[in-house]
């Protein structure tokens, strides 16, 4: 993606035009919408153009509609599609998901400057913003939850983002939108066109303001039947297209064509959209996000937890959210950079979060650390002199404004609280795939069946399968010690290789200990001193006045980490609806939300919120051994 280290804000001027102030773009000098009404034109030609209000208003159960667009702009379209869905979707689990890609992302301020024009949309708008990312190159997923309606923003040029969608579900209408071919003619280029029809079916649906023959002519040749009907004031035509299969196009006029979609989008839908019985092996972080991921959408979910939940490497006192930030060109295909913004809304969610900022210390390769601070947009990092540092060190950093902590015992007692989530204690020994579902075993006794079983026990994970991708044991002690006399700023924590903050008012959690090939769990006063030592390093004369390490307290648990350092994500092999969650390493708390989506998206058939490369990446097939369910083992 060559061109997504270059993203910029879009650069506007505005237009004050019968009482409203219309933005316009300088990079292309265009209009970001009509001058005569921009919400009247989004209704008729992408609402109406796709025939949304009925196709919405149909949708099944647990049905899935995804929506994309070209430009998002100012928003306008996917706020004015929201309020149809707001006002038409049926009492059901049906969700509504849209992806949108932008190349110069419009500033927060400006676009609530642009918004404020319509009032009628200020309700969703509002939540919109609250959302709205960070311009950071990559694809940034939105979710509404209460609304059953998400947003997959993709920032980044359409030439290099198109390509690198992944294909996990096909989108069911779109919005050709975006500025005038004439203004920007790289939208609408045929590498473009090619892979939104990669991206769609037959029944898919087209609409948009521009008849220009570039357009036409893509469309056309991949057999999509195009129309011309009327356009929105001034303009004479408008682009309505739908693709059709051999045995629609048989059909006599434009409106029985579109009866033909509904009617095959309700068929389709009623094979495939249903409550889904899901089994989660495992009560750490990923197995508590998964659920409660699929429980937000209506399914159904059973953790089985052996111990107690958190029991393993995810329940130490405090999780922090420090994402190592990589330089920007990379941003839109690391998984950590792209994990960190999606883990903070996530979490927002919770009691257990609280919002805090990191001072990232450099140990090494000083200038590559703050040169961060230019790359990445203003007030995501700021460079720190040593007076204003405390406690006081010689070595220089930054302040990452943007983390979070979280508790993860209150997240557990949250997320457990979900009516659609139960947990039961049982030691799976087994899986059995028989016919559409998977029979989970304890011991020689069935305990239950599932449509879908996501297995997330770490390192145990390979108990029961055969080749299962090797995951090294990495030993970590969390220390915890009374510093009531010199207590850190309760918003902020210390990164320096190991890292320290405050627990509560009176204590402080420091850490941590890593000792790769090791999975013992005893706490260890020589993990203390290697804590101390890490502290002492950065802040000599702060730790010198903590009290001895014979009095502190700890926990040590074990991660895994896969040979790649990547989680493994996915289904486990192709044959079978058994995937696996694990790997996290001691990024647990930062990728588990993201990486929960992607496993929603490859389940239920949904958009996935990556690239197809990260999504390779994690995929446990790619270490090419045959994974196969362990076979059943009896003693006579």
């Amino acid at each position: 993606m060559s061109h997504l280290s270059e993203l910029q804000t879009a650069e506007l001027d505005w237009e004050l035009v019968d009482g409203i102030e219309v933005p316009i773009s300088k990079q292309f000098g265009d209009v970001y919408f009509s001058k005569d009404n921009g919400l009247l034109e989004t209704r008729h030609v992408f609402l109406n153009g796709n025939d949304l209000a009925e196709r919405l208003s149909q949708l099944n159960n647990y049905q899935y509609f995804c929506v994309g667009e070209t430009g998002f702009g100012t928003g306008l379209n996917i706020l004015t599609l929201w309020q149809l869905w707001q006002q038409i979707r049926p009492n059901n689990h049906s969700h509504l998901h849209v992806i949108s890609v932008e190349k110069f992302p419009l500033s927060k301020a400006d676009l609530i400057r642009a918004l404020n024009v319509w009032t009628e949309l200020k309700p969703f708008a509002e939540k919109l913003i609250e959302q709205y990312p960070l311009p950071i190159a990559g694809c940034h997923r939105l979710s509404f939850p209460d609304e059953r309606f998400s947003i997959d923003l993709w920032l980044g040029d359409a030439q290099d983002i198109f390509p690198s969608i992944p294909k996990t579900q096909a989108v069911n209408a779109w919005f050709l939108d975006g500025f005038a071919p004439s203004c920007n003619p790289d939208m609408w280029q045929e590498n473009v066109l090619n892979h939104i029809v990669r991206l769609s079916d037959f029944g898919t649906t087209f609409a948009s303001f521009s008849v220009a023959g570039i357009l036409k002519r893509g469309l056309k040749q991949h057999g999509i039947q195009i129309s011309r009907p009327r356009g929105f004031g001034h303009k004479r035509e408008m682009l309505k297209a739908i693709w059709l299969n051999a045995s629609q196009e048989e059909a006599d006029t434009a409106d029985s064509k579109q009866d033909i979609t509904i009617q095959n989008e309700s068929e389709t839908a009623s094979s495939t959209a249903a409550q889904r019985q899901i089994a989660i092996i495992g009560a750490g972080i990923a197995g508590l996000s998964s659920a409660w991921t699929f429980a937000q959408r209506g399914h159904q979910v059973t953790i089985y937890e052996q111990n107690e939940p958190l029991s393993g490497a995810s329940g130490n006192p405090l999780a922090l959210l420090n994402p190592k930030l990589c330089p920007i060109e990379q941003a839109h295909e690391h998984l950590m950079t792209l994990s960190w913004q999606h883990a903070l809304n996530f979490y927002s969610r919770f009691k257990a979060f609280k919002p805090i900022q990191v001072q990232q210390i450099a140990l090494k390769d000083a200038d590559e650390l703050l040169g961060l601070v230019e790359q990445y947009p203003e007030n995501v990092l700021t460079a720190n002199t040593t007076l204003e540092c405390f406690p006081e060190t010689e070595l220089p950093s930054l302040t990452l404004h943007e983390a979070g902590a979280v508790s993860p015992h209150q997240l557990r007692d949250e997320i457990l609280q979900h009516p659609n989530i139960s947990i039961k204690k049982a030691k799976i020994s087994r899986l059995e795939p028989i016919k559409h579902q998977t029979m989970l075993w304890q011991d020689q006794q069935s305990i239950a069946r599932a449509d879908h079983v996501i297995v997330c026990c770490a390192k145990q994970s390979s108990e029961l399968f055969e080749n299962y991708p090797v995951l090294k044991p990495i030993r970590g002690q969390v220390s915890w010690v009374e510093n009531t006399n010199q207590p850190l700023a309760p918003n902020q924590a210390h990164s320096y290789g190991g890292y320290c903050m405050q627990l509560d008012t009176s204590q402080m959690i420091l850490g941590a200990s890593f000792y790769p090939n090791r999975d013992d769990t005893e706490i260890l006063r020589e993990d203390h001193v290697h804590n101390y030592e890490l502290i002492h390093s950065v802040f000599p004369t702060y730790a010198e006045q903590l009290p001895s390490v014979d009095r502190w307290q700890g926990r040590a648990s074990v991660r895994a980490q896969s040979l790649d350092y990547f989680p493994l994500v996915g289904k486990i092999q192709n044959t079978d609806d058994i995937y696996t969650f694990a790997g996290l390493g001691s990024k647990g708390f930062l990728f588990t939300p993201l990486c929960s989506e992607i496993l929603a998206a490859l389940i239920l058939g949904e958009l996935c919120p990556v690239p197809q490369n990260l999504l390779d990446k994690l995929n446990p097939q790619r270490f090419q051994k045959k994974v196969k369910i362990k076979k059943p083992y009896f003693s006579a």
